[in-house]
């Protein structure tokens, strides 16, 4: 099996992207299931043209994408991607697309394909706070995550797919009072444990889940 696992640059501000941070640390074989590490723009379209560039390249099994979600206090795992940009900062590239489909010929509405409750059950496992989120907001996360889904099922591809926000890292946090943050090495361990999860090919649990971040 292999993985791409996603991962953003810093924006808004921030000299470091969690995202990032998290997947150069993760091993290069979990489970069994190579993974290919990958850094994508912070921008409404580039991030989706490079993704599905290494798609085409590497031909992956499963693409799991990591972004930033400063003020969440839990790894959370988005269950459904919409079309639909709304961004209330301008992206990386300037870009600040405003009640703008992401597709104009799209679905609504993609949900992940990966097992989402049974992720937040290992992760939890590992004594980390993890919740299934059913908002994966309007700006540049969701519009990858929306991208990747469409290209898959506009392509018909054999692949599955799925996003996961991760709190501030704690020196993100030094000058926000009272916003949440995690340790690097606690985030490693949560997506590390979501990836067992994929490479083992694991069920979807049938457990109460599910919140609007």
């Amino acid at each position: 099996m292999k993985i791409l696992v996603t991962g953003f640059d810093p924006f808004g501000g921030e000299k470091v992207n969690p995202a990032f941070e998290v997947i150069k640390k993760l091993k290069d074989n979990i489970e069994g299931a190579e993974i290919v590490k990958l850094q994508v723009p912070t921008a409404f379209y580039s991030s989706v043209n490079k993704t599905v560039e290494k798609i085409e390249e590497i031909k992956p099994d499963v693409v799991l994408m990591i972004g930033q979600a400063g003020g969440r206090f839990d790894v959370t795992v988005e269950r459904i991607a919409i079309n639909l940009d709304d961004a209330r900062i301008p992206d990386n590239e300037g870009n600040q697309p405003i009640d703008k489909l992401v597709d104009e010929e799209g679905l609504t509405a993609y949900f992940a394909t990966l097992p989402i409750k049974a992720i937040v059950n290992r992760i939890k496992e590992k004594n980390i706070p993890a919740s299934v989120s059913n908002s994966a907001g309007t700006y540049v996360c969701n519009h990858l995550m929306y991208g990747v889904l469409n290209h898959i099922y506009k392509n018909k591809l054999n692949i599955k797919a799925g996003f996961i926000h991760i709190p501030f890292l704690l020196e993100q946090v030094l000058n926000k009072p009272n916003v949440p943050a995690m340790t690097l090495d606690s985030m490693v361990t949560a997506i590390e444990s979501a990836i067992e999860v994929i490479a083992r090919n694991e069920e979807e649990v049938k457990v109460i889940g599910g919140v609007i971040c």
